[in-house]
């Protein structure tokens, strides 16, 4: 039976392949291929509004889908930028609306805006990415969540940057075996708790990593059981099964795993 720990293993371990099986999907290259040839096009931010196909692109490889519906929300944080620290954008607890206007900067770079690497290939990177984790969480959230931290984990530097972050700090709570009440904690309470258990400089080493998304997997499947249920990755690297076998039992793993800094 396939179980998180086992696909997120599976997904990390052949992911320059599982991206390059949703760039040929036929739906995300016609999607890629229209970003690709328009985007240039786009030197305004009422350009980048108006053309909807660019603007879904671009706000879905910035994990901001649920966001595509608020035009006006976005044009603020475009046109003001992030050039200084009182902008819109980086008043928002949510770090991604930053990163958004810093990649498509036109506050400081106007018509320039989408000439650069980070508004091409390097959008389009970050939207095979995004569709990988999507399509995987359609399947097991948990998938999801893993793959989503192992994409930010760099990022992290202190505790509040776990807790800004409703997924982030979702896989915390469970790699920890918090109860849903922990997130009702005072703040600052939650950091401390955070500081001593996770070593954030740590999370840039691959095996460090992987042990604490390997914690989280178990965890997850023993708070919300196995997932028998096929995936995208698994019909590429199980021969199109959805079924993937255990060779050690899920307990077994999860004794393995330590958060220390050690």
């Amino acid at each position: 039976m396939i179980n998180t720990l086992t696909q997120v293993q599976l997904v990390r371990s052949n992911m320059d392949r599982s991206l390059e099986t949703i760039a040929s999907d036929p739906t995300v290259e016609r999607q890629t291929e229209y970003y690709r040839d328009n985007i240039r096009n786009i030197k305004s931010v009422d350009d980048f509004l108006a053309d909807d196909r660019i603007f879904r692109y671009a706000m879905s490889a910035m994990g901001l889908e649920d966001m595509i519906y608020a035009k006006a929300f976005i044009r603020k944080v475009l046109e003001e930028g992030t050039a200084s620290s009182d902008t819109f954008a980086n008043q928002l607890v949510d770090k991604r609306y930053a990163a958004f206007a810093e990649t498509f900067n036109f506050a400081s770079f106007g018509e320039a805006a989408t000439s650069f690497e980070r508004t091409q290939e390097g959008i389009v990177d970050k939207f095979h990415r995004q569709t990988l984790e999507t399509r995987e969480g359609e399947s097991n959230q948990g998938v999801r969540l893993a793959l989503y931290f192992e994409r930010n984990a760099s990022d992290v530097t202190n505790a509040y940057d776990l807790l800004a972050d409703p997924a982030l700090s979702q896989v915390v709570y469970t790699a920890l075996g918090m109860s849903d009440e922990f997130a009702l904690a005072d703040i600052d309470k939650q950091a401390a708790y955070f500081d001593e258990r996770i070593d954030y400089e740590k999370l840039s080493d691959p095996d460090y990593l992987s042990d604490f998304l390997g914690r989280f997997s178990a965890l997850y499947d023993l708070k919300n059981g196995p997932q028998a249920v096929s995936s995208p990755t698994l019909e590429v690297f199980a021969g199109g099964t959805g079924m993937v076998s255990m060779s050690e039992s899920l307990l077994s793993s999860l004794q393995s795993f330590k958060l220390g800094g050690s």
